[in-house]
């Protein structure tokens, strides 16, 4: 039980260093790649059999979650300008959703458990993606201007304009938060279950921790999906800020 949380440690397996940084390879980063790699195979098996109508579970599968994606988080959060905007969150859906899954697999680990991962998604790829639309599409000075609602005083706007500059980075950073917790939580109680299974040893209590692994184990199936439409609509919704000038 005290060796529990050994699991969340990245250890380096191929040994990398450029220019003096270091670029090792860790399970992290190689349960990205297959991840990625997965939710690529499936899209492009299902895509050389589109047709007019759909003929196959395959298809029939991706067709759906991509009705569901472009309906969630185009046509109700953007609106019809955002489509443009679909390629780049329907595919920061499906690397969430597969990066999730990919931690149930054993041997594998959940890249979202690491808050670098999500943190590297919320700061590093949304946060400058949406920032910089809004300012190639409404120009720098009116763009800032929308951080401030029209019609306040100019007394109070420099206060809310500090305010608004802080709630746009506590936005990444409440994806980074949303995302790695849920994650890592869920994680923990299921090796929770397991390392109960292995503590008692005893085929009398073995049976309530493995159905609470079950349980636990259904629910973060379940999970990982949510917790993927969850930081692409809110992505989503901060496009629309930006796209519609925010105010």
């Amino acid at each position: 039980m005290e060796h529990l949380l050994d699991h969340f440690v990245l250890h380096p397996i191929f040994h990398l260093e450029i220019a003096g940084l270091d670029l090792s390879i860790n399970m992290a980063v190689i349960s990205m790649w297959v991840s990625s790699l997965l939710a690529f195979l499936i899209i492009y098996a299902a895509s050389r059999k589109v047709s007019l109508v759909p003929n196959g579970r395959l298809l029939n599968f991706v067709e759906t979650i991509v009705e569901f994606a472009y309906s969630n988080f185009i046509e109700e959060n953007i609106g019809p300008e955002g489509r443009k905007w679909f390629p780049f969150l329907f595919s920061l859906f499906m690397f969430i959703w597969f990066a999730n899954l990919i931690g149930l697999v054993p041997g594998f680990f959940t890249p979202t458990s690491s808050v670098f991962v999500t943190a590297t998604l919320a700061f590093l790829i949304v946060f400058p993606s949406v920032h910089i639309y809004g300012i190639i599409k409404h120009g720098f000075i009116k763009y800032m201007k929308s951080f401030v609602p029209h019609g306040v005083p100019a007394a109070i706007a420099p206060f809310l304009f500090v305010i608004e500059i802080i709630s746009a980075f506590a936005k990444p950073f409440s994806l980074t938060v949303r995302l790695f917790a849920n994650m890592f939580a869920g994680h923990l109680v299921l090796l929770t279950f397991i390392a109960l299974i292995l503590e008692f040893k005893s085929f009398i209590i073995a049976p309530m921790p493995m159905l609470g692994g079950i349980l636990v184990m259904g629910l973060e199936i379940l999970f990982t999906a949510i917790q993927a439409y969850i930081f692409t609509t809110l992505s989503s919704m901060y496009i629309a800020d930006a796209m519609h000038g925010g105010h």
